[in-house]
């Protein structure tokens, strides 16, 4: 089993900055990492992953260049890096993970096993 607990969220205004952190516990050796984002009244969706040995990232196209995910895995945490936030992000972002399966791409959500409780990022206009 692996628990992942997301931290970092709150209120920004228009074009700050915000890091989550997403800190996993448990079987955590091999896993692929995931943030992904609910709107109110919008379905989940993808916005980045990055692979076991971090030399594999993947964004929507919404938050290239804008966001940046990373990991340490000495410390079992993944970051999400938002800078140049838009009111668009907000969101309850969740933190994911699991054991990659090349027939399924990094966005899908059904690549993850394990999800976080998800915290609140709310941008300002």
């Amino acid at each position: 089993q692996v628990q992942l607990v997301e931290s970092g969220g709150g209120l920004v205004q228009a074009g700050g900055s915000l890091r989550l952190s997403c800190a996993a516990s448990g079987r955590t050796f091999g896993l692929t990492m995931g943030w992904f984002r609910q709107a109110p009244g919008k379905e989940r969706e993808f916005v980045a992953a990055i692979s076991w040995v971090g030399g594999t990232t993947n964004y929507t196209d919404s938050v290239k260049g804008r966001f940046t995910i990373s990991r340490d895995n000495a410390k079992n945490t993944v970051y999400l890096q938002m800078n140049s936030l838009k009111p668009e992000d907000t969101a309850v972002y969740y933190c994911a993970a699991g054991y990659r399966r090349p027939q399924l791409a990094y966005s899908d959500a059904s690549a993850y096993n394990y999800w976080g409780q998800g915290t609140q990022v709310t941008v300002s206009a």
